[in-house]
């Protein structure tokens, strides 16, 4: 009995787990005035994944973050009007749960009780869709989008109970589709950085989540210094 005692009190930090703490720079809904549609009942789901988007459009700190939420979430609306097959199917509300700032706050977007939309083909149902504004294979995150993004993460795996294996990005789940979330970003993911960050947030321990050096032949400059071209 003794012996394994001992040898319960030896595993016990390999399974020590601490609570994670919701972000504080969350913008709810209400106060970036999002204007939802109903969404039906038949697409509600249980969250098993968290997956990391990029918006793939280069960001020229032209707008704001609530201006470029409060456009995309039109757009959707209007996609039977504007967009060719297949990308004319209505979204009722923005495609994703949570996007990220450049200045890393982070936005609520459609409701986690439904699950999100995606232009290329995956199981759908049980994602948690995180986008990042800005082309990360054109641009940098912000090193404060970067933390936004492991501290968002690692609080939703905690919170819906989900594996470290089912943190992802859209290039896993959408394997040969696409780039996003486009190599600058993707790299945290291939070195296993951004999970051994949230690992760390899920121990109680503070992650130093730094941001690595441009990649060769990658984008140098960050989100928060891209400008508009002049026309």
């Amino acid at each position: 009995m003794r012996t394994l005692l001992l040898t319960l009190l030896a595993l016990a930090p390999a399974f020590a787990h601490a609570e994670v703490p919701r972000p504080t720079n969350i913008v709810t809904r209400e106060e970036w005035k999002s204007t939802p549609d109903p969404i039906p009942d038949n697409r509600k789901h249980k969250p098993r994944f968290v997956t990391i988007h990029h918006a793939g459009v280069l960001w020229t700190n032209s707008q704001t973050p609530e201006e470029f939420l409060r456009n995309m979430q039109a757009w959707g609306k209007r996609r039977p009007e504007i967009e060719q097959p297949p990308r004319n199917t209505y979204w009722p509300d923005l495609a994703y749960h949570f996007l990220i700032g450049p200045d890393g706050r982070i936005f609520e977007g459609r409701d986690i009780a439904y699950e999100p939309e995606s232009n290329t083909k995956y199981e759908l149902a049980g994602n948690l869709g995180v986008e990042m504004m800005g082309d990360f294979n054109q641009q940098r995150p912000s090193p404060a989008q970067l933390e936004s993004a492991v501290r968002l993460t690692a609080w939703l795996a905690d919170q819906h109970d989900i594996k470290l294996d089912n943190i992802r990005t859209h290039r896993d789940a959408a394997p040969g589709a696409t780039s996003c979330p486009g190599d600058d970003f993707y790299r945290y993911f291939e070195s296993g950085e951004f999970k051994r960050w949230v690992e760390q947030l899920q121990a109680g321990e503070e992650p130093q989540i730094t941001q690595g050096e441009p990649l060769p032949k990658g984008p140098t400059e960050s989100i928060l210094d891209t400008k508009k071209k002049p026309q």
